[in-house]
């Protein structure tokens, strides 16, 4: 917020003579001098002309009934509530200074005043009370009006204010801010007779409306906090529709890693790097219904579920059904009845797959957990980028520590700082008694993964910086430093040099973070572990189910090489999750497909045709054969394309065409190709 020129600011009670002047001859047709009427005056004055407010208005419109009066303040009962304290103040410290403190709603609407008994009788006269409307539009140039136009902290003494009735009076007021967003959510007001003129009054506002707004930022930490709590097992039986937390004033502020991709298919657009208000909701009840005109054109209301605390409404839960995508149904949870042979917990051993870059990355992956040094995962999302960062855990020297991982793109920015940084005890309204362990903390003498590095705010990258380069961390409200040590392996799909030259991205962090990197290959790239990661992932969660784990067709591995995978690794695990969900009892077929993937895409089928020996599996040779066929076939014989598909050197490309005798078929491509 930009404040106003300090000779700007405040009031001449020395001009006042020469001010009421400037008002009669403004009002007869004349222009007010601005030697004398100060800018904000005379542009308000302007404004209450345009909207044709009666300068000989004498008070304010009649205040609202006490039901009304009751029903907006319930509506505001935050605002009401973080600025009790700071009204409680004001009854005995406005007393002997004939003084008042009013509270006001974003409209103008008083809702409480306190201050000086004989002030308050007075102020009936003009009904400067609760209930009454004291918008610009309504009353004239006022404190209160005027401080919501403008959202600056102003000061209206005497002739300065536009409706003559009020002219005895003088006034300070300062908007309060939404700490989420920095919407104007309020006024605080300090009004008297002329005679109580005073420039601290202005100062005294300034301080109230800050007060109220460090009350207000805690308490909805604090609700976020219980949200959070309350919401995480929910959220862990999701498997493959998208969830967002709303808080209770409808401000998003945790999704989980299909949020943005089920709101697109859905046909909206989301992004908690985009953070504002989407539920208009009344959240402090437990009312859950709401009219499709409460909300965004893409959201259904039978989607939101109310999260009730104490039988109060703290926020909202959105489930975004994904089937639009392939049909996928929520992740069935159960102990295993059985154990999956080959399937290994821990290690590289969970990375399936045999094309030439993922074994590359692997190799690469091997070498750099001997080291401690920072490294960072490049690759798409659903590539398999924490299972690379688990295998780095599992085979450096850290091993022996915790592995802790926490998504910087999953949280806003004043939860995703207590994430990693923790809190000491009594750093805001709620927090836990001794405070609490952040995720730094957590991995000490073990290993950190960043998911989504590149969404980690500016000013939390300078923090982090501080804790890399002298291993110490200070907890949100501690000034004492507590040492770590830990492996830092983070991830992203942005390109991070080209983040740090469009400045989203601290160019001393990103060489301290990036000491190395491994580019993961998408799976759309390597066709030719298609069947050995469809087989691997079937008795995976064919096991989790706990049912047997059926063969899988060769017309089904075909029609998936076909595929492009967008959503990767975890996309084809979510199709195999729903195939054997809607499966019969027998093998996987085309019919289990999600319709999507049925169609045929011949040049990558007949790679992969490639892949299917007499007994259905393909040896590795096969597997190399099938992927560099169906690389050529989707480059339309370009082998610098190809390569580039394949993760390997051309150089490299033009020795295995040699080997498997592609010549001919790259001849017959490029003819078909013209």
């Amino acid at each position: 917020m930009d404040m106003p020129d300090a000779t700007q600011m405040f009031s001449n009670p020395g001009d006042e003579a020469f001010v009421m002047a400037a008002w009669e001859r403004f009002l007869s047709g004349g222009e007010a001098p601005h030697s004398v009427v100060r800018h904000l005056v005379d542009t308000s004055w302007q404004r209450c002309l345009d909207w044709q407010v009666d300068p000989t208005l004498g008070h304010a419109p009649p205040p609202l009934d006490e039901h009304l009066l009751y029903s907006l303040q319930h509506s505001h009962r935050d605002l009401v509530e973080a600025s009790a304290p700071v009204m409680a103040h004001a009854r005995d410290f406005l007393a002997q200074t004939e003084t008042v403190m009013a509270l006001a709603e974003p409209a103008g609407t008083i809702l409480n005043l306190e201050g000086d008994p004989a002030t308050i009788a007075s102020a009936h006269g003009i009904q400067l009370l609760p209930g009454a409307s004291w918008n610009e539009m309504i009353c004239g140039t006022n404190a209160i009006g005027t401080a919501i136009e403008v959202g600056q902290p102003v000061q209206i003494h005497s002739a300065e204010h536009f409706c003559a009735g009020i002219k005895r009076w003088t006034c300070s007021a300062n908007a309060i801010r939404d700490p989420r967003d920095g919407t104007i959510i309020g006024v605080i007001d300090v009004s008297g007779l002329s005679e109580s003129y005073n420039r601290h009054s202005l100062a005294l506002v300034v301080t109230a409306a800050s007060r109220i707004e460090s009350r207000l930022a805690a308490r909805t930490m604090e609700l976020r906090y219980r949200l959070l709590d309350r919401c995480m097992k929910r959220l862990a039986m999701l498997a493959s529709d998208g969830a967002v937390v709303f808080d209770h004033g409808g401000y998003p502020i945790k999704a989980n890693e299909h949020a943005e991709a089920a709101i697109a298919a859905a046909g909206g657009d989301f992004s908690l790097a985009r953070p504002g208000r989407i539920l208009a909701l009344a959240t402090d009840s437990a009312v859950t219904s709401v009219t499709s005109t409460d909300l965004p054109h893409w959201l259904q209301p039978e989607w939101i579920e109310p999260v009730i605390d104490d039988g109060r409404r703290i926020g909202s839960l959105l489930i975004v059904p994904f089937a639009q995508r392939h049909g996928s149904a929520r992740k069935v949870s159960g102990a295993s009845r059985c154990g999956a042979a080959g399937v290994s917990t821990a290690g590289f051993e969970r990375i399936q797959g045999e094309a030439p870059a993922l074994l590359e990355a692997v190799d690469k992956a091997r070498q750099i957990a001997r080291s401690r040094a920072p490294v960072v995962l490049l690759g798409e999302t659903g590539v398999g980028k924490e299972l690379f960062a688990k295998g780095i855990h599992h085979a450096s020297q850290a091993k022996e520590g915790p592995f802790i991982a926490l998504n910087c793109g999953g949280l806003s920015r004043e939860l995703l700082a207590s994430e990693l940084f923790g809190y000491g005890d009594g750093a805001f309204t709620g927090a836990r008694r001794g405070g609490a362990l952040g995720k730094i903390e957590a991995a000490n003498d073990g290993t950190l993964f960043l998911d989504e590095i590149g969404e980690m705010p500016v000013d939390l990258q300078t923090h982090f910086l501080r804790v890399l380069e002298q291993g110490e961390i200070y907890r949100l409200g501690e000034s004492v430093p507590r040492k770590v040590t830990f492996r830092l392996v983070a991830a992203t799909n942005r390109d991070l040099r080209k983040e740090v030259s469009e400045g989203r991205f601290r160019m001393d962090f990103f060489y301290r973070v990036a000491v190395t990197s491994i580019r993961i290959p998408p799976l759309r790239d390597r066709p030719g572990d298609i069947r050995r990661l469809t087989e691997y992932l079937v008795q995976k969660v064919a096991t989790e189910l706990g049912r047997a784990c059926p063969p899988v067709d060769d017309e089904v591995v075909a029609a998936l090489c076909a595929y492009s995978w967008p959503g990767n690794v975890r996309e084809l695990q979510n199709v195999v999750e729903s195939m054997l969900l809607t499966a019969g009892s027998g093998s996987l077929t085309l019919a289990d497909l999600p319709p999507e993937l049925r169609a045929s895409d011949e040049p990558s089928r007949a790679g992969c045709d490639e892949l299917l020996s007499r007994d259905g599996r393909g040896s590795m040779e096969a597997s190399e054969l099938g992927a560099i066929r169906s690389a050529i076939a989707l480059s339309r014989g370009n082998l610098t394309s190809a390569a580039r598909h394949l993760g390997i050197a051309k150089s490299t490309l033009y020795q295995k065409l040699r080997k498997y005798g592609l010549d001919r078929t790259l001849v017959e491509i490029r003819d078909q190709g013209r």
